[in-house]
């Protein structure tokens, strides 16, 4: 009986985690989409956006060639 608690408890936190992290959607202006692993940030540096893709490669691109970004 234990140890199916403590594998439903193991389970309901890995599908917690698992659900706090959305993919962003990033709509250039020449209308290319770009999946981002988590929220894009700006750079304050730069002035640019910076992502994370699917692969887990840490990108930039110019705010002004980005017409949109939405949730997942």
């Amino acid at each position: 009986m234990k140890q199916w608690l403590i594998a439903m408890a193991c389970i309901t936190g890995m599908l917690a985690l698992a659900g706090c992290s959305n993919d962003h959607l990033i709509r250039t202006s020449d209308g290319q989409i770009i999946e981002a692993e988590d929220k894009p940030e700006i750079d304050d540096d730069t002035d640019m956006i910076e992502y994370e893709d699917m692969s887990g490669r840490k990108n930039q691109i110019p705010q002004g060639d980005v017409r949109e970004i939405k949730e997942r």
